[in-house]
């Protein structure tokens, strides 16, 4: 989600096109980064696992480790979406946590094991970690606008920016541990994120 906007637009073919490679640029970076990290893997073997030349990489991505976050953005994009479309009111802690597991639960093939893969690994890699980092603020940003959009005028802003920040964090810490942790579901992360949300209902 870049810049973390939710579009409601249908897509041209054209930029269909053009985020189907993008997320098959991110699949390609997310092997080689999860199997190896970000300092042994160059921009032009993941140019050549993809099929691309070098150039054409360059116009998808800003750096080698940006081309991740196609991938990693997918879900929050959903969750976002999911929670736009829902009552013209300030969503409720538990309506979130719904909004979420709605999200989580779309199959996109590989690319939870994928994301998994990836944040296993940027625990050890600070590149990784600050591409994690940049895209779960973009989304707290962006829910922040799309929960002040719901609520209307004379809402408290801060309390609208209080919820987004609580909300996001939970998913992106529900996530972390759903990767860290072995003895946590291996289907996916949607448990752990509502015991997160559960959590966050009840005052942690």
């Amino acid at each position: 989600m870049k810049g973390g906007a939710v579009t409601t637009s249908r897509p041209t073919l054209a930029e269909r096109r053009k985020t189907e490679t993008r997320l098959d640029i991110a699949r390609t970076a997310a092997r080689l980064f999860a199997e190896r990290g970000t300092a042994d893997v160059t921009a032009e073997e993941i140019a050549d696992a993809s099929g691309i030349a070098l150039r054409t990489l360059y116009r998808y991505t800003r750096t080698k480790e940006d081309a991740v976050e196609p991938m990693l953005a997918t879900g929050a994009q959903r969750w976002l979406e999911i929670i736009a479309a829902g009552p013209r009111r300030l969503p409720r802690v538990n309506e979130l946590q719904a909004a979420a597991v709605r999200s989580m639960a779309i199959d996109d093939g590989d690319d939870l094991e994928l994301t998994r893969g990836l944040l296993r690994a940027m625990d050890d890699d600070a590149a990784l970690r600050a591409v994690w980092h940049r895209i779960n603020m973009e989304a707290e940003r962006e829910l922040a606008r799309v929960l002040g959009d719901l609520a209307g005028p004379g809402t408290d802003p801060l309390r609208v920016r209080l919820l987004a920040a609580a909300a996001a964090g939970a998913i992106r810490i529900a996530l972390e541990e759903w990767a860290l942790d072995t003895t946590l579901p291996t289907a996916g992360p949607a448990a752990v994120a509502v015991r997160c949300m559960r959590a966050l209902a009840t005052g942690v």
